[in-house]
């Protein structure tokens, strides 16, 4: 039902098995009904459920949830603020309602029922002949109605979504009239919408912080909030006076009350070491009155996006800001997602950071992986599914890293709006040796740096290749590189440790065999195709005719010719050596594409929803 998200066939129980398991949960959901009667009242403890994030951008949807590694399931508790007739909640490739698959909960105005649904492409609703999503219990409290239910990672099911490391689009529609079934719910006439989120946090333990630990707030001064959809503001904050140089050891979002479904993302970064002094500036980062001095603050300090939690260095290392070549200046910048353009509302939302004089044994770095910011690397128009591939090779990282290796512990992916899945492989003497991070169902919109579940140990000689996959149906002409929103970027910032001189390690096609592309393409098509060397790369990429062969022929121009290798340090001086026109690393053997893992469980449910006692529904 979804491309890259269907579990994969796996045997299922056998007939017995399957008459014992239909009595089984026959008996279980005639306990539910008493159940849920009886679990009037008292609300879950907050530490049942430790990641939170508000589904609507009004707050009265809210879903918390937790994540059981043994079990390879997730625990849902959905609050309703408040309840109409039901409500619809799942998951999709995008987040779309189409080929999505759903909990349902709906009333026909005396009785409630919950099920699990799957929608085909026209967004029609289907009960699933398989129950995988299980209803634990349903709670009136004060502040509304709790819903408890569980969901596998993956299940024999071809109609369900597999949950799985990186993004999860999650699609919630508030039923606003009785329906008297499934079949009658009209997705397309839903008052709904999606909310993004990393379901899968790593299961990591939080390190002891030191006793010398201070904090520091830097926080937007009680802005008021654009009211249009999208604002993204910009606020300089400043360092004291011969602040020295510390370890930031952790930090956490500081979202001002009420606000929680408005902040969407936001990052601190430091301003470059060379300018004595930035202006002060508290606007949109759109604004002509922007300073462009601006534009130097890029080191990335913190980086927070909603449903996030705090973010803890490992405890051999910190990130080190102030003291000497470290500037003063800082930029936070804000997300406000705004959809239902509310006016006048104040904010003072930011990042806390958490940092100490005491340092640890290590530096930790930020590296650059991936392609060059370069138009010689394109997409070609109209294409769901086009990848483009950027290596740090074994080259480079024999000759700038340390013996003894660095240690990956958090990765940040980053493209524009065309990027659909980014992923990053440790290579090691031409095998495949582990996935450093991969987000399938990637979004330009939810960008946050992630602690990975293990940490990654590169060595030298290693390589490091990050593979992104773009859509451009919606494009009539070529995306190349480059910095703009409308060209792409192909980009994983790696944290990790100890700090090295290295801080890019990225490449891109050699030049001269693009222009032997161009003359190819000029050979072999009827329009005219300017390749002259005075015309630019985004010009010729822009006037090629999008005909099978071209497309076809760049897309082996990029599997096989070499490429410009960028081994930098940090003032974006390359390495000593030879960099141009090295041979693309040969992978000999490819790690196996991961199998879902389907769960032990007594047998698929029977094809009915289950009947709770709610009471009486709202009628408007």
């Amino acid at each position: 039902r979804m491309q890259n998200s269907r579990s994969k066939p796996c045997s299922c129980p056998s007939l017995k098995l399957r008459e014992v398991a239909s009595m089984y949960f026959t008996m279980v959901a005639a306990f539910l009904v008493i159940l849920v009667v009886a679990l009037q009242g008292s609300a879950p403890r907050q530490s049942d459920f430790p990641y939170k994030v508000p589904l609507d951008p009004q707050g009265l949807l809210e879903l918390s949830w937790n994540v059981s590694y043994p079990e390879q399931a997730v625990h849902f508790q959905l609050l309703v603020r408040e309840l109409q007739f039901g409500l619809l909640f799942g998951m999709s490739d995008r987040g779309e309602f189409e080929n999505a698959d759903l909990a349902v909960l709906w009333s026909d105005g005396h009785n409630s029922y919950f099920g699990d649904a799957w929608s085909d492409a026209k967004g029609q609703l289907h009960m699933d002949s398989q129950q995988d999503y299980q209803l634990l219990g349903a709670r009136r409290a004060p502040e509304g109605l709790y819903l408890l239910f569980r969901r596998a990672f993956s299940t024999c099911d071809p109609k369900d979504y597999l949950i799985e490391d990186g993004t999860v689009h999650l699609i919630y529609g508030i039923l606003e009239k009785p329906v008297h079934s499934l079949q009658a719910i009209n997705t397309s006439a839903l008052h709904g919408g999606l909310q993004r989120v990393q379901l899968l946090k790593p299961n990591i333990s939080i390190p002891e912080l030191p006793r010398d630990m201070k904090s520091m707030e830097i926080t937007a001064p009680d802005v008021v909030i654009p009211s249009q959809e999208t604002t993204y503001w910009c606020y300089m904050a400043e360092l004291p006076a011969g602040f020295p140089k510390h370890h930031i050891i952790m930090y956490e979002p500081v979202v001002t009350a009420g606000n929680e479904a408005l902040v969407h993302h936001m990052e601190v970064f430091q301003c470059a070491a060379e300018f004595d002094s930035f202006p002060h500036y508290n606007g949109p980062c759109d604004s002509k009155m922007k300073p462009d001095r601006l534009n130097y603050c890029r080191h990335v300090l913190a980086a927070w996006a909603m449903g996030a939690q705090a973010f803890y260095y490992p405890e051999e290392a910190g990130l080190a800001f102030g003291g000497p070549g470290s500037s003063r200046y800082l930029r936070l910048e804000i997300h406000y997602h705004n959809p239902l353009v509310f006016r006048g509302r104040r904010d003072s939302s930011g990042i806390r950071l958490y940092y100490t004089a005491s340092l640890r044994p290590y530096d930790a770095g930020i590296m650059e992986l991936g392609l060059v910011y370069t138009p010689v690397m394109a997409i070609p128009p109209g294409e769901d599914n086009f990848t483009l591939t950027g290596y740090c090779t074994d080259k480079c990282t024999q000759l700038a890293l340390p013996a003894a290796g660095i240690r990956i512990f958090a990765s940040q992916l980053h493209t524009h709006l065309a990027g659909r899945k980014v992923v990053t492989v440790l290579s090691r003497d031409g095998r495949e040796r582990q996935v450093v991070n991969a987000d399938r169902h990637y979004s330009p919109h939810f960008q946050e740096i992630r602690m990975l579940k293990e940490v990654v140990a590169v060595f030298p000689g290693d390589e490091l290749i990050t593979t992104c996959t773009y859509n451009t149906e919606d494009r009539s002409r070529a995306t190349v590189g480059g910095f703009g929103i409308l060209e792409e970027m192909c980009v994983n910032y790696v944290h990790y440790y100890p700090q090295t001189q290295l801080e890019l390690c990225k490449s891109a096609v050699d030049p001269g065999y693009l222009r032997r592309y161009f003359n190819l393409v000029n050979r072999f098509n009827d329009e005219e195709i300017c390749t002259c060397p005075q015309v630019s790369v985004p010009q010729q990429f822009y006037s090629i005719p999008w005909n099978t062969f071209n497309r076809d022929v760049l897309k082996s121009l990029y599997g096989f010719a070499p490429i410009s290798m960028h081994c930098n340090k940090s003032s974006a001086v390359r390495f000593p050596g030879e960099w141009e026109k090295q041979p693309l690393p040969s992978i000999a053997q490819r790690l196996p594409e991961p199998v879902p893992r389907c769960p032990p469980s007594p047998g698929p449910q029977p094809a009915a929803p289950v009947p709770l006692n709610l009471g009486q529904l709202r009628r408007d």
